[in-house]
């Protein structure tokens, strides 16, 4: 997705309207999933995602190449949530019939309750994360940007990105083996 994503910023900067548009449509969903598991509900992550579109256009004719598109846009993203935070604002829990509409399709369904409550529980426990450790997760699990596009979005060394997410994994082992009855072939799950 990189070389057509820069050349729609390329043509976006020349003013061409269907270029934006087109940057918008390849990118909206996913940055609206990113604020969406940050923020916490739908209706903070859609204002979220306009207020980053918003910093991105008047940011495009800056944008140097140095990183992916992609991690470009997370980062403003980040930045426009980190912000928000900043501004005093609280999420909501997540609901357990939010979660019951994110369950996995083409399984059995015991394996797709397995399934829902092993990632229920997974991201109840990313949630918990430290904030900085949980936007690692994010960005490089969920929305699938490398690690030199997650360091570049949150602007560290991939180095700390990479510590990161050994950390994060780490916690969530951790918190896992303590909880029987959520793996997988505990036989209370089957």
């Amino acid at each position: 997705m990189n070389e057509p994503a820069l050349q729609l910023v390329e043509t976006a900067r020349r003013g061409d309207e269907q270029a934006a548009a087109r940057l918008i449509e390849l990118f909206y969903q996913r940055l609206y999933a990113f604020l969406r598991r940050l923020a916490g509900n739908d209706a903070d992550a859609a204002d979220l995602t306009q207020r980053a579109f918003a910093r991105i256009w008047p940011a495009l004719p800056g944008f140097a190449g140095r990183s992916s598109v992609a991690s470009w846009m997370h980062s403003i993203a980040y930045r426009t949530y980190v912000d928000w935070l900043r501004a005093n604002h609280r999420t909501e829990d997540r609901s357990d019939e939010w979660w019951a509409q994110r369950a996995a399709g083409g399984r059995t369904p015991d394996e797709a309750a397995v399934a829902a409550d092993l990632a229920a529980s997974l991201y109840a426990a990313v949630d918990h994360l430290e904030p900085d450790v949980r936007a690692t997760v994010h960005l490089h699990y969920y929305q699938g940007l490398t690690l030199d596009e997650t360091a570049d979005a949150l602007g560290v060394a991939t180095s700390t990105v990479k510590y990161r997410l050994r950390q994060a994994i780490a916690v969530l082992q951790a918190e896992f083996k303590e909880e029987p009855a959520l793996q997988p072939s505990s036989p209370r799950c089957l």
